[in-house]
C-alpha cells in the first residue's frame, strides 16, 4: 500500500507493516461506519491494542517520539483503509506533537496527559472552530468565555467541527478570558458538568469523523485547566508542522482510489474488447497521470516533512513549504480520484464500491486549514519580499 522508497530504516519499515495490517482491517468496515455516519470505536480500540495513541508522546514521557516524517507515513497508510479513522487519530497525534515541540505548556500538566493517554488510552483533541468566529487559522477571536470565579474557571460557548467528539476524554478549547481579553486555552475532561455533545454532523463526507458540536453551560473547571495563553496572531505565525497529517491522509485516500481503478481495469472486460480495459490506451494515460500526480505530490509532502525533522533551526522559514504541501497535496487527491472515477466509469457511483466514498471523503480536505488562498498570499508574500 504504502511506495516503499519513502521508507528509510527498519524502524519505519515495522511501522508502516503495522499501520498497513492495521488499514486493511478498516476498510472492511469503512462502509458501514459512513453509511451509518457513526464513529468507528472498533477501529480505535485496534489504535489503543497497537499502541498507536502514544506514538508521538515524547520518549521521555513513556511514547515513541514519533517524528513528523514518520507521521505523514502512517497517516497516509492508515487512509488507505479508512479515512476519518485517519484523520481522527492525526488530529490526536498531532496536537501532542504540537504541545511537545512547543513546549507551550508547564511539563507536569503534559507529564500528568500523557501518562492517561498511555496508562488508560485517553483520547484529546482541540476544539477551536465557532459558528461566528470562522476558521482559528484566519485569526477569529473565540466568542466561548472564561469567568473567573474565585479559584475557578466558568466556561460558556459552543464549538464546531469538533473531531472525535464521541470519544474524545479530553476537550482542548479556546475561550476568552473575560477579566483581560486574553484567548486561554483549556483543557476540559468530557465528564464535566455543562458539558454536551449536539449530534449536527450530518454531511457529504468524511462522516466516521464525527465532528458535532460541543456545548460549555457554565463548565466549572480548576485552575489548572488553563494550559496556556494564545498570543494575538503574529504577522508572520510560526509553522506548524503537524498539520502536514492533513494532506498525508487525503494522499492516503486517493491512493486507494487509484489502486481501486487499477484493479478494476485488469479485470473489467466488455464483450465488446476482447481483453481487459488496462490494456486500452486511455486507460493506461489516465493511470500514468494519476501516478505522475501522486509522485509529485508525495515528494513534495514528504521532502518537507524531512526538512522539518532535520533542521529545527529552520523551521520558521518552511511556513510556505508547509501550506504549499498541503494545498499541492489535497488538491491532487481530488484530482486523482476524479480521474480513478473516469477509469471505472459508472459503475463508480454506485455505494457497493468503495470508489464513491473516496470521492466524498476527499473533497473535506479542501477546508481543512490551511485554505487555498492563505498558501497563495504566503507564496507570493515570499516572492515579493525578496531581495532584488
Amino acid at each position: 500500500m504504502l511506495n516503499s522508497s519513502f521508507i528509510k530504516t527498519d524502524k519505519q519499515k515495522q511501522l508502516a507493516a503495522k499501520a498497513e495490517k492495521l488499514a486493511e482491517t478498516f476498510s472492511e468496515r469503512a462502509e458501514y461506519y459512513d453509511r451509518h455516519a457513526l464513529f468507528p470505536f472498533e477501529n480505535f480500540d485496534d489504535l489503543k491494542k497497537a499502541g498507536f495513541l502514544t506514538l508521538s508522546i515524547p520518549d521521555a514521557y513513556g511514547g515513541s517520539g514519533l517524528s513528523l516524517y514518520d507521521f505523514v507515513m502512517v497517516q497516509e497508510t492508515l487512509a488507505q483503509g479508512d479515512g476519518p479513522t485517519a484523520l481522527s487519530l492525526g488530529w490526536h497525534l498531532g496536537i501532542l506533537m504540537n504541545i511537545r515541540e512547543t513546549n507551550r505548556w508547564p511539563e507536569e500538566l503534559y507529564a500528568q496527559i500523557s501518562r492517561e493517554i498511555i496508562q488508560f488510552d485517553k483520547i484529546i483533541n482541540s476544539a477551536a472552530s465557532e459558528p461566528n468566529s470562522g476558521s482559528p487559522a484566519r485569526g477569529g477571536k473565540p466568542e466561548t468565555t472564561a469567568v473567573r470565579r474565585g479559584d475557578k474557571w466558568v466556561i460558556n460557548g459552543k464549538k464546531i467541527f469538533t473531531s472525535l467528539a464521541p470519544a474524545l476524554d479530553f476537550f482542548l478549547i479556546t475561550a476568552t478570558i473575560e477579566e483581560s481579553g486574553e484567548v486561554g486555552e483549556f483543557i476540559i475532561p468530557k465528564d464535566s458538568k455543562g458539558l454536551s455533545i449536539m449530534e449536527t454532523w450530518d454531511t457529504l463526507g468524511m462522516r466516521g469523523t464525527r465532528s458535532d458540536d460541543l456545548i460549555l453551560d457554565d463548565v466549572v473547571l480548576d485552575d489548572q485547566a488553563l494550559a496556556s495563553y494564545r498570543s494575538k496572531p503574529a504577522k508572520k505565525p510560526m509553522p506548524q508542522g503537524w498539520l502536514l497529517h492533513i494532506p498525508a491522509c487525503y494522499l492516503g485516500i486517493a491512493i486507494a482510489a487509484r489502486n481501486f481503478a487499477v484493479e478494476f481495469a485488469k479485470k473489467h472486460q466488455p464483450n465488446s474488447l476482447d481483453h481487459p480495459i488496462s490494456e486500452l490506451p486511455e486507460v493506461r494515460r489516465k493511470t500514468a497521470e494519476m501516478d505522475l500526480k501522486l509522485m509529485t505530490a508525495r515528494h513534495l509532502l514528504y521532502g518537507t516533512a524531512e526538512k522539518w525533522d532535520e533542521s529545527p533551526d529552520t523551521r520558521h522559514t518552511l511556513s510556505a513549504e508547509l501550506a504549499a504541501s498541503k494545498t499541492v497535496a489535497t488538491n491532487t487527491a481530488v484530482e486523482v480520484v476524479d480521474l480513478a472515477m473516469r477509469i471505472v466509469g459508472g459503475q463508480s457511483i454506485f455505494r457497493s464500491h468503495p470508489i464513491e466514498r473516496y470521492y466524498r471523503d476527499v473533497r473535506a480536505g479542501l477546508h481543512n486549514p490551511p485554505a487555498d488562498d492563505i498558501t497563495y498570499k504566503l507564496l507570493a508574500d515570499q516572492a515579493f519580499s525578496e531581495e532584488s
